[in-house]
């Protein structure tokens, strides 16, 4: 099995098992929590004048169904991610909303959407997964015609996001099985080098490539915060396995590491991220679309 085959699996293994349920669990609060950085994608999207939109790595759908109905009744947005889970839960909320939304349970790094389709393509931090940047990327401006716009907002570094990594971090002595982040592998901050964004982009046949570092005030209720990272994350991944002890100390360990960022009932941190445009340029030797 080649490295990217085998890539590709353990992300659809991750993101079909207790990883996506924990995320279909916490739908409501990671979507008010993630609620400015959807804001910064729907700019993109033009109110009420129609159009199809790909929402690349949509999750539960909550920006999906945002730019459904920011487009009118002339439009729809298309949502796409790897996770049954979560298509799932995504699929129920559109049905329960009546939002002229769909779904598709892919790979967009390499599924056969049709040529041209698209006017737009949105990801709110679902770029981050792919083995082959630019084989997906490619495969996206294939689905976007000429002149389509590209937003997505990625994480910049972990030195930049330390709320990011406060639970794994204060975990670590007590979790020794606690998955290691690899800065060059698929995953959260995958990202982080703007250089790296905009080499991807180029080669792939996007054009007029803008990265701009956007830091954006988040909040979550402090009551959520110990169900948040004892659900997501690294030890949300392990945390299961752990005996009873090793949960409590884990649970009074990473709860006291989070105090910095504790301000009365709310807990309060900064997003550093990319807030990335560009525009599907006309296809050509530098467009790798094969």
């Amino acid at each position: 099995m080649d490295a990217t085959r085998r890539t590709n699996d353990e992300q659809a293994v991750r993101w079909n098992g207790p990883a996506a349920q924990a995320w279909v669990q916490t739908q409501a609060l990671l979507d008010r929590m993630l609620k400015p950085f959807e804001d910064l994608l729907l700019e993109a999207v033009p109110d009420g004048h129609g159009g199809r939109v790909l929402d690349v790595g949509c999750g539960t759908g909550g920006t999906t169904l945002a730019v459904a109905r920011r487009l009118g009744p002339g439009g729809h947005c298309v949502g796409v991610d790897i996770s049954e889970p979560m298509i799932a839960a995504a699929r129920e909320r559109a049905e329960r909303e009546a939002t002229p939304a769909s779904f598709v349970r892919a790979d967009a790094a390499d599924h056969a959407f049709g040529p041209a389709g698209f006017d737009a393509v949105i990801s709110r931090f679902g770029v981050m997964f792919f083995h082959d940047s630019v084989r997906a990327f490619a495969n996206l401006r294939r689905a976007a015609e000429d002149g389509a716009r590209l937003r997505f907002i990625v994480w910049r570094g972990p030195e930049e996001n330390p709320f990011m990594t406060t639970a794994e971090r204060a975990a670590a002595p007590l979790l020794p099985n606690l998955p290691a982040r690899r800065p060059d592998e698929p995953g959260q901050f995958a990202f982080a080098d703007s250089g790296k964004v905009h080499r991807i982009l180029a080669e792939s046949g996007w054009a007029g490539i803008d990265i701009r570092p956007v830091d954006v005030a988040c909040t979550l209720p402090e009551r959520e915060l110990i169900g948040y990272f004892t659900r997501l994350g690294p030890v949300g991944q392990v945390l299961p396995e752990a005996d009873e002890q090793t949960r409590a100390q884990v649970v009074e360990t990473v709860r006291a590491a989070f105090d910095p960022f504790v301000q009365g009932a709310e807990v309060r941190f900064t997003g550093a991220c990319w807030l990335v445009d560009a525009r599907a340029g006309a296809p050509g030797p530098e467009a790798k679309l094969s």
